[in-house]
């Protein structure tokens, strides 16, 4: 399925500029507080430039993607660190790592609960005893309250090349699947008709994320929603995590105890 962003990778790094690698330095600092190792594999890894940049401050790591575009974008620009096309609920590297991470709301593509299911045994078969899983997406109790997000159509022009792309973007809830789904329609000069995209993600809650990860074997040593590199509310180094877990973000650190239940 053609998808303009991942297709093309420096348009999506126009769209969602990251140009202080706030999110490379939040999992640093995550990974720091709760005592995690250095070899660090990067689910969902996208233009790589998280794991390019933990990768130039110390880190051993594997980035991992479904999208073959992003992965020959981030090993042509990020050298430096290792990267593998797969898909999250499928891939077996044969190796342990010490910190598995999932930003961006990556882990909300998993719709269905025996996808969320192959992904965290993924997860708990690529980390070593004792190793992270820290989590980064939207935060499904948001939505108990909160409609600004779902309020009308939200447009945005960014520039690539001289080419002024916009969007208009829809968001809304299905409620028997517990997803946010969304309709996103393109239009750039020189296209006749307008691209119309379509996608989703899972909704969790805080405590169903809990009971998950309990279910697969993980102790959550930390669950809040600000702040983080996504959130309002800056992020910086050191900063109290909050934990009222209204905010549009949740963001989750985990840490593998192997002891699972029936």
């Amino acid at each position: 399925m053609t998808n303009l962003l991942t297709d093309n990778p420096e348009l999506y790094e126009h769209q969602f500029p990251d140009p202080d690698h706030l999110a490379a330095r939040f999992v640093h600092d995550l990974v720091t507080r709760f005592d995690g190792g250095r070899h660090l594999l990067d689910v969902g890894s996208g233009t790589g430039r998280d794991a390019g940049h933990l990768a130039r401050t110390g880190y051993r790591v594997v980035g991992l993607d479904s999208s073959e575009r992003m992965v020959e974008h981030a090993r042509a620009h990020h050298p430096e660190a290792e990267f593998v096309l797969g898909d999250m609920r499928t891939f077996a590297l044969g190796r342990r790592f010490d910190v598995l991470t999932c930003l961006d709301s990556a882990l909300l593509y998993n719709h269905t609960n025996a996808d969320l299911d192959a992904f965290l045994t993924r997860c708990r078969e690529h980390l070593a005893p004792g190793g992270l899983l820290v989590a980064e997406m939207r935060n499904g109790a948001f939505f108990l309250g909160g409609t600004e997000l779902l309020d009308g159509v939200r447009t945005r022009t960014v520039t690539w090349r001289d080419v002024p792309y916009t969007s208009h973007t829809e968001l809304w809830i299905d409620h028997a699947d517990q997803l946010l789904r969304r309709r996103r329609t393109w239009e750039w000069p020189g296209r006749a008709e307008p691209l119309v995209q379509r996608s989703a993600w899972r909704l969790l809650f805080p405590q169903e994320l809990r009971h998950l990860l309990d279910l697969a074997g993980f102790e959550v040593l930390a669950l809040f929603d600000r702040p983080g590199p996504r959130t309002d509310e800056p992020w910086t180094p050191d900063a109290d995590l909050t934990t009222p877990l209204s905010g549009d973000r949740l963001h989750v650190v985990a840490r593998l105890t192997g002891r699972t239940h029936p």
